[in-house]
């Protein structure tokens, strides 16, 4: 759509010299989700993979698990009065007999770039029950090796590409255990990124993701890992602190939480057992 960034002037300083030259921003602007053709959720987001954001997030809301469960994502004509389409209003329409949940004032959901849960009327109202439990994995259960997980910044580093222009976006990255990459988004909000890699894997029928490590730029909060937790994914890892709350709920499923995930360092916060730990951990 050419949106994902724009161009601005900007007066330069470098010790002491003054000058003037274009600068390129990442887009930000207002999404409007609707579902069933009733107004749901206002996200600000960089424009780009907007009905996988849809759908990824109705993922996070409980709504979505299975591809077949939606019908169609389109884009709402006439959303100003002008009736032009300004592309930053989509309707989810779902199949037959999936239910709707009940769309209340209480419910509507108002997030920004930054917090993806502002507007919600209490906690309990995100502690929505998973299709997938993390902790469950007894069958299949994931293992990483510490050095592995190690590596995974500068790969996500490398396959940013809009960040190179801007500086100024949030990318989540899921890759396998073994370090591959399978897919990145990158957004001006980092739990709108999130939804993208959720909703783009719902659409494919990947869902659940339970062999897959999620990794996000900056801090983890409890948002990102109800995400990770309601599309089953076994293993959050964030380059930045965790929150108290993150911690708790990852504790509370069995998702592995990593945080400060920087050079060889890293800090294991939930979910141990999912990381090849040879060294005496014990033993501190």
């Amino acid at each position: 759509m050419g949106r994902v960034t724009e161009r601005r002037r900007v007066i330069r300083i470098r010790d002491g010299a003054v000058s003037t030259r274009p600068d390129t921003l990442v887009a930000e602007e207002p999404l409007e989700i609707r579902l069933n053709g009733k107004p749901l959720a206002i996200t600000m987001r960089t424009p780009g993979d907007d009905f996988a954001l849809a759908a990824g997030f109705l993922v996070s809301e409980g709504v979505l698990g299975r591809a077949d469960e939606l019908a169609n994502i389109v884009y709402c004509a006439g959303a100003i009065e002008d009736g032009s389409n300004t592309y930053n209003v989509v309707d989810v329409k779902l199949a037959p007999g999936v239910p709707v949940p009940d769309i209340t004032l209480e419910r509507n959901v108002y997030t920004t770039s930054s917090c993806g849960l502002c507007g919600k009327a209490s906690l309990d109202a995100v502690r929505t029950t998973a299709r997938w439990p993390v902790g469950d994995d007894e069958n299949a259960p994931v293992r990483i090796e510490p050095e592995t997980l190690a590596s995974l910044p500068d790969r996500l580093r490398a396959a940013q590409r809009v960040f190179d222009r801007t500086g100024g976006l949030h990318a989540a990255a899921l890759f396998t255990p073994e370090g591959e990459l399978l897919d990145v988004r990158e957004d001006v909000g980092r739990h709108n990124a999130v939804d993208k890699l959720v909703g783009r894997a719902l659409q494919q029928g990947l869902l659940p993701l339970s062999g897959a490590v999620l990794l996000v730029s900056g801090r983890a909060s409890f948002e990102l890992v109800q995400k990770a937790v309601m599309a089953g994914i076994p293993v959050l890892a964030a380059v930045s602190a965790p929150s108290s709350l993150a911690v708790d709920l990852a504790a509370e499923t069995g998702l592995t939480l990593v945080g400060f995930l920087r050079g060889a360092s890293m800090n294991v916060y939930a979910g141990e057992h999912r990381l090849a730990l040879r060294t005496a951990a014990g033993r501190a």
